[in-house]
């Protein structure tokens, strides 16, 4: 696989994980929580400053771990094709989820995780008064959204097995960056005083374009994976 080819595998799928929403969700009610106790606009800033830190270093760091079990199950079985498959496999599953299940039928925005996990991550949320706290309650929300996430993160952490050593961190950082935009986006506004309510009635009008987008999103994944990885190994009967 080209440089090239493996830079766009991560930054698309880095952008399907963007358009997921369960971090977002999260920030915006710890947020409207800090402004419904009329905290300064400065505490209004650590807390979700912090959330929005602790959702990327837990991204970054669940894409390095499993881009180095990767590394480490290559090395013993070096089989890339197998890999390769599964990825495929794993991204155009995920996508028929995510059309199918993401968004309950409710009104709003609810999303599809259980309701036990919904009501503690809103109870966190409102009790939430300390940056620790907040930190700790955006790396809850990367994990309790692992399910999804794992297509995007497993294709990624592939593709860095092909990079040049010297592109592997900048690989890993573009991920970062591009998986977590719409958290930054989100911030930004916050931090810029604009209304929650305008954020939240955004997001529930455009809520299916981003449910079609991220699922359309990993089932193209899968495919374009598929032809540079399967299809050419097929025609060139090397791996």
């Amino acid at each position: 696989m080209t440089l090239a080819a493996s830079l766009a595998i991560i930054i698309l799928a880095a952008l399907i994980h963007a358009s997921f929403q369960l971090s977002v969700s999260v920030l915006t009610l710890l947020s409207g929580h800090a402004i419904g106790r009329k905290n300064s606009h400065a505490k209004l800033l650590r807390l979700s400053g912090s959330f929005v830190f602790g959702t990327a270093l837990v991204t970054l760091l669940l894409l390095s771990s499993i881009a180095f079990v990767l590394e480490a199950k290559m090395m013993m079985y070096p089989s890339h094709l197998f890999y390769w498959a599964v990825a495929c496999g794993l991204l155009i599953s995920l996508g028929l989820a995510v059309w199918l299940f993401y968004y309950r039928k409710d009104a709003g925005t609810t999303l599809w995780i259980p309701r036990s996990l919904a009501r503690y991550l809103a109870d966190r949320a409102k009790a939430t008064r300390q940056s620790g706290e907040a930190f700790g309650l955006g790396a809850t929300s990367v994990f309790a959204e692992f399910l999804f996430i794992l297509g995007p993160l497993f294709v990624s952490a592939l593709a860095l097995q092909h990079l040049p050593y010297e592109w592997k961190l900048l690989g890993l950082l573009i991920y970062g960056v591009v998986s977590l935009s719409f958290v930054f986006v989100v911030f930004l506004l916050i931090g810029g005083g604009h209304n929650l309510s305008r954020i939240q009635k955004w997001r529930e009008e455009n809520k299916r374009f981003m449910q079609f987008a991220g699922g359309g999103g990993l089932i193209v994944l899968g495919f374009f994976a598929y032809i540079m990885e399967i299809s050419s190994f097929t025609a060139g009967g090397s791996l």
